[in-house]
């Protein structure tokens, strides 16, 4: 488990000779390609931690349309925060993008390692305080950003990710049409060449 051990010894810096340990209160779970995590109206159980492949939470609207909430590659987590912690229905689903290997951790897993490791608390409340900003600045990005620099901003934070999804999906998150995706890549790309030239 390379990746989570990555992330509890240089993220959170769970001691080096511990961080093995810590497998004892998480699971593995492998998703092939379109296999659900989670479906609407269920109660979310897991954060999950992606070791492996590529994962997507998104909402459908009444009209059908799906909106994509957030993806997870490698070493991301993702879940349902409101359904986790208040044990409410899911309003989203969480689906593989890719075949995908995810491992299921406890709501309590974080509280469990600071409780073994006091001094990761810093290091923990730091990283959800970063995921609160980085959702205040979606929803700025949603509510007050031009297509171009929504597409900008998605690069910025999922550099990876535009060879592995289909366009639909990224025009998806970021609230516009693949029509539209497809003139702000055109508009960018001659504003490069010019830049370039």
């Amino acid at each position: 488990m390379k990746n989570i051990n990555t992330y509890l010894a240089n993220i959170l810096e769970v001691p080096v000779e511990n961080v093995s340990a810590c497998s004892l209160h998480y699971e593995v779970k492998k998703v092939a390609k379109n296999d659900f995590l989670l479906r609407y109206g269920e109660v979310c159980r897991y954060n999950f931690f992606v070791e492996k492949g590529l994962l997507k939470m998104y909402s459908i609207d009444k009209n059908g349309k799906e909106h994509i909430i957030q993806f997870a590659p490698e070493s991301w987590l993702i879940s349902d925060r409101s359904s986790l912690y208040f044990n409410e229905k899911s309003v989203y689903y969480i689906e593989a993008v890719e075949d995908s290997e995810v491992l299921l951790l406890q709501p309590d897993f974080f509280k469990k390692l600071v409780e073994q490791f006091p001094n990761i608390a810093s290091k923990n409340d730091i990283l959800l305080q970063k995921h609160v900003r980085s959702l205040q600045n979606r929803i700025n990005s949603l509510l007050g950003e031009t297509a171009e620099e929504r597409y900008l901003s998605f690069i910025k934070m999922y550099p990876d990710l535009l060879l592995r999804v289909p366009q639909w999906m990224i025009a998806s998150y970021l609230g516009i049409t693949p029509e539209s995706l497809s003139r702000v890549r055109k508009e960018l790309a001659k504003k490069n060449f010019v830049t370039n030239k």
